[in-house]
C-alpha cells in the first residue's frame, strides 16, 4: 500500500497543486436549497468536491461539524469519505479531528478515522507525549500531524512558553523530527497566521509535510505562508482554506463558486513557490 508521504508527492505533482479544502460543512451556513434536502451535508460536500478535485492535494473534514449533528452527521461523515475514495481516490483525506488519549483510548480513534471513515491522515495533539500516541506513529502508512503552532490568536499562551531557552513550539518540532517520526509518516499542523514561527518549523523539520490553516477567512498571508512553508522543492506544504472557498456563495451557484475560489488561491500559492 502506498505511503501517505508518497500520496502526498503523487497528487501535488498531478493536480500541481499545494491547495487542501477544509470541508468544515456547518449545516447553519449550507445553502438553503440543499439543507431542506435529504443528506445536506453530504450532498453539499459531494458538490464541492466534484467542482474542485482538480484543483486540490487534499480535502479536511473536520468532524465537528458532523460530530454536533449526532448520528446524521456521523453517517454524512462516512458518506464524504467513501465518494472521495471511490471517485477521486489519489486524492488526500486528512481527518481534522484533534484526537489524543492514552494509548488504549487511541486504539479506539484509529479505528474510527482509519478503518471506519478510511481517512489517510488525522490531526493529533502532543500534550500526552509519544509513548500515548503510539497507536498512531505506528501506522506505517498513514500521516499523523501534531499539533505543533496553531492559528488562533491565544495560541501562544502555552505554545510560546520558555523550555530551557526556546519555546515550547520549537521543543515539539524538535521531538517529532529527532524521535517520533521513526515510520516517516509524520506532520505538524503550523497555522499561517504566524509565518516567522512556521518558517522556523520548517527549518527544524525539513522535508516533513506541514499542515497550514489559518488561510482565507483567519486571515493568513498567502506570499508569506508559502515562503515560509514550503520545502527546498516548493513541496511538502498543505494550505488549508475552508469557509473562503466553501462558503464562497449561499447561492444556487456555490460549487462553481468554490471552483472559481479554489483556482484564485491555488494559483496564488503556485505563484509563490516559483518567485
Amino acid at each position: 500500500m502506498m505511503n501517505f508521504k508518497d500520496k502526498l508527492n503523487n497528487i501535488s505533482k498531478k493536480n500541481n497543486s499545494l491547495l487542501c479544502i477544509g470541508l468544515d460543512s456547518d449545516i447553519t451556513k449550507i445553502p438553503e436549497h440543499i439543507r431542506s434536502g435529504e443528506h445536506p451535508q453530504s450532498t453539499f460536500n459531494k458538490k464541492i468536491i466534484d467542482a474542485t478535485a482538480d484543483l486540490v492535494c487534499a480535502y479536511k473534514p473536520n468532524t465537528a461539524f458532523y460530530e454536533a449533528r449526532g448520528k446524521a452527521g456521523i453517517e454524512a461523515l462516512k458518506m464524504t469519505c467513501d465518494y472521495i475514495k471511490e471517485k477521486y481516490p489519489e486524492i488526500l483525506i486528512i481527518l481534522d479531528a484533534k484526537r489524543a488519549d492514552i494509548g488504549n483510548t487511541n486504539e479506539g480513534y484509529v479505528k474510527f478515522v482509519f478503518d471506519y471513515l478510511g481517512g489517510d491522515a488525522v490531526t493529533v495533539h502532543p500534550y500526552l507525549g509519544r509513548e500515548a500516541l503510539k497507536p498512531f506513529l505506528d501506522l506505517k502508512d498513514k500521516g499523523i500531524f501534531i499539533l505543533c503552532r496553531t492559528s488562533n490568536p491565544g495560541a501562544g499562551e502555552f505554545q510560546d512558553l520558555n523550555v530551557n531557552g526556546k519555546p515550547l513550539y520549537q521543543i515539539i518540532a524538535e521531538n517529532v523530527a529527532k524521535n517520533w517520526n521513526y515510520n516517516g509518516n509524520c506532520g505538524l499542523v503550523t497555522g499561517a497566521t504566524y509565518p516567522t514561527e512556521l518558517e522556523i518549523v520548517r527549518h527544524i523539520v525539513d522535508d516533513m509535510p506541514i499542515l497550514i490553516p489559518g488561510i482565507g477567512a483567519q486571515g493568513g498571508d498567502v506570499k508569506k505562508t508559502v515562503k515560509a512553508g514550503v520545502d527546498k522543492r516548493g513541496q511538502n506544504a498543505i494550505i488549508n482554506s475552508s469557509r473562503g472557498i466553501i462558503f464562497a456563495s449561499k447561492e444556487i451557484d456555490f460549487a462553481q463558486k468554490a471552483r472559481e475560489e479554489a483556482i484564485k488561491l491555488k494559483d496564488s500559492i503556485n505563484q509563490y513557490r516559483k518567485d
